[in-house]
């Protein structure tokens, strides 16, 4: 027997307002208790109650490694602005302008 009942989906799916007849609701139970079953076992993986981080080995062996490198040197603000507005099709303000959406 599952987590989840073929009657708890269809409670769920009245709820949602969404039609389901019964072979979906019993195919819906299996799938989410495959869900569920996965989510436990990654639960199990990380979530040992301690609030010690994950550890990633970097690809030179070391535990906890730097991804962010230093922002040495910056481009000047608005060096290449007029360069890259010259491309655009059509430009207000300084800003690319776009149709609008809604």
């Amino acid at each position: 027997m599952g987590m989840i009942s073929r009657d708890e989906i269809k409670k769920l799916a009245g709820l949602a307002r969404i039609g389901i007849g019964d072979e979906e609701a019993t195919e819906l139970a299996g799938e989410i208790d495959a869900i569920l079953d996965y989510v436990g076992q990654v639960k199990e993986v990380v979530g040992d109650g301690s609030d010690t981080p994950l550890k990633v080995r970097g690809a030179g062996g070391d535990m906890n490694m730097n991804v962010f490198r230093e922002d040495t040197d910056p481009n000047e603000s608005g060096v290449y602005t007029d360069a890259i507005l010259k491309e655009m099709p059509a430009t207000e303000k300084g800003y690319l302008k776009v149709k609008k959406i809604l």
